[in-house]
């Protein structure tokens, strides 16, 4: 059974998301705008956010206060499906995770531990919520005057660190550590979709810091769509993942007209029926996003089987076990499915 999504003009509440994309002939226009949702999806996200809420500390953290990224993921997981941050049911877990993130970060430098993932998804997740969130509400009173910071105002400091820890990496992109000299295409894509996030909400990102990112990813990309880990071409072993994540990236960073973004596309969009076998919720946040902007016949296809797959592999509780734990792979789950509700700014497509 299938239902019909009529898109609330909350939607757009953010503005509009401003990657570029290449208009596809004769496209389904429900695709690109809203159509059928699998019956199955509904359920899942329901019993998933009843998880999430179930298992949120009091503190406004999942798994553990050093590791915001998997919080980040968490509150993203509320925010796109159209859940109010205001009004809605689950406004004090959104709020908590906010406050959560926001008084974790390292004031003096900028960072959000513990690692460059958690300071990217971090990131991505303020910049979602930014211009959603009355800010008069989102702190209890209770706090100090130095933990009751803006969410523009963190988010300028981890630009600020951001682009830092860029300058000083010989390679262009990043890896776990602020301080790290090397890098790899996943934090890298990983860091790169928080920055895009940011402009896109309206804050100001060098436009040198995302080029040059975007020029290591592309140096790391194959004939073949092959995604290298790190070190050049042949360096990695093979991940579709990443091939994901490199094309995700080039859609919202403007680059559709590059081979490397072609090449890329055409790696994932041949291997529907691909299942990873390492950080398997990973490679889902990351296909999903980069078929529906990519592909969206191709992501219509593979929602579908993907769907069902989930509604198999879900537990009771509804939770999904993940490589860092139920929250991070629940949250990672709803979000693979999230593009059927299309709330978030980064989930728009034009």
């Amino acid at each position: 059974m299938w239902r019909s999504l009529t898109k609330p003009s909350c939607v757009t509440l953010l503005g509009a998301f401003t990657a570029a994309a290449v208009p596809l002939a004769a496209q389904d226009p429900s695709i690109r705008l809203g159509g059928e949702i699998p019956a199955e999806v509904d359920t899942i996200y329901e019993r998933g956010l009843a998880y999430l809420t179930r298992t949120q500390g009091e503190d406004g953290t999942w798994r553990s206060r050093s590791e915001h990224g998997i919080t980040g993921i968490c509150l993203m997981a509320y925010l796109a499906s159209g859940e109010d941050p205001n009004y809605g049911a689950h406004r004090h877990q959104i709020k908590a995770a906010l406050r959560a993130i926001i008084s974790g970060q390292e004031r003096d430098s900028g960072f959000i531990p513990n690692s460059m993932y958690h300071h990217g998804f971090a990131m991505l997740a303020l910049a979602e919520a930014y211009g959603t969130v009355d800010e008069a509400t989102l702190w209890e009173g209770n706090e100090a005057d130095d933990v009751r910071q803006s969410i523009a105002t963190t988010l300028e400091k981890a630009i600020e660190l951001t682009v830092t820890s860029q300058k000083a990496n010989r390679w262009g992109g990043w890896r776990y550590s602020p301080t790290s000299n090397d890098a790899d295409t996943s934090v890298t894509g990983c860091i790169l979709m928080g920055l895009l996030a940011c402009r896109n909400a309206g804050l100001a990102v060098p436009d040198a810091t995302i080029e040059d990112a975007i020029k290591y990813m592309q140096r790391n990309t194959a004939s073949s769509g092959f995604v290298a880990y790190s070190g050049g071409i042949g360096g990695g072993g093979e991940s579709m993942a990443r091939s994901a994540v490199a094309t995700l990236v080039y859609s919202v960073g403007h680059k559709r007209e590059t081979e490397e973004f072609k090449n890329a596309l055409s790696h994932i969009s041949e291997r529907l029926d691909h299942r990873e076998t390492a950080h398997t919720h990973y490679y889902y946040y990351y296909m999903a996003q980069a078929l529906f902007q990519g592909n969206p016949e191709a992501w219509d296809r593979w929602n579908r089987s993907h769907a069902t797959m989930l509604a198999e592999q879900q537990s009771p509780d509804g939770s999904f076990p993940g490589s860092y734990g139920e929250a991070y792979g629940t949250a990672m789950s709803l979000l693979s499915l999230a593009l059927n509700y299309r709330f978030l700014p980064i989930y728009e497509r034009f």
